[in-house]
């Protein structure tokens, strides 16, 4: 068994390799449905990421500001991997986030003309 440390203070213990969202579905099923990542030990991790070890736990959601750059990071992959299939050999450079926008560099094999 593990022990997770919550912000308020309150521990709790669960099997070793158990994840932040089975975490959150032992809380509530509201709240599970809202987590979007994790902050364990302070580092933000995949809410799916087995938590092997004692650990301090946040479990972040859209009302975080690492919960907002979780979604919007997810999100760039999403869009990237969209125009893969859109446009195979398309080619991607660093992107970044800037608020509700993420910015996504790419350069296509050839010209595409989406408008005839």
């Amino acid at each position: 068994m593990i022990n997770i440390t919550f912000p308020d203070g309150q521990v709790r213990q669960y099997e070793a390799g158990t994840t932040a969202l089975e975490i959150a579905q032992s809380i509530s099923h509201g709240l599970a449905k809202k987590v979007l990542s994790a902050k364990v030990n302070g580092e933000v991790w995949d809410a799916t990421r087995p938590i092997e070890q004692d650990a301090r736990l946040q479990l972040l959601t859209w009302d975080d500001k690492d919960g907002k750059a979780t979604f919007w990071h997810s999100s760039a992959h999403l869009m990237a991997e969209a125009l893969e299939a859109l446009y195979p050999g398309i080619k991607f450079g660093t992107g970044a986030g800037y608020g509700k926008w993420v910015l996504l560099r790419c350069r296509p094999r050839r010209t595409y003309h989406l408008f005839r």
